[in-house]
């Protein structure tokens, strides 16, 4: 059965080697790339989850019941970033 391509690559056999050569690369770097991307795009997410304050607030009971007793639907979510009731827990020495 090879014999019977050898006809077909023998013309583009000098041409193999350095298409071969490119294409590996370019999938290296398409792989490079793509990895970067996720990495960058994790740190971006990770950074606007960073942002919500719920568990400083004084509202947030940690349970997961109930979040939140002042707005619960929005606790722990990226709706929560401009929450307008947020107070900072206050630790008094009583």
């Amino acid at each position: 059965m090879f014999q019977l391509l050898y006809p077909l690559i023998h013309p583009i056999e000098p041409f193999l080697v350095p298409f071969c050569f490119f294409l590996a690369w370019a999938l290296m770097f398409l792989l490079a790339g793509n990895l970067w991307s996720a990495f960058n795009h994790s740190v971006t997410r990770a950074k606007r989850m960073h942002q919500i304050p719920c568990p400083g607030c004084q509202f947030f009971t940690n349970d997961y019941r109930l979040k939140c007793t002042v707005h619960p639907h929005i606790a722990n979510s990226e709706d929560a970033i401009e929450c307008p009731d947020y107070c900072p827990k206050t630790y008094t020495l009583y």
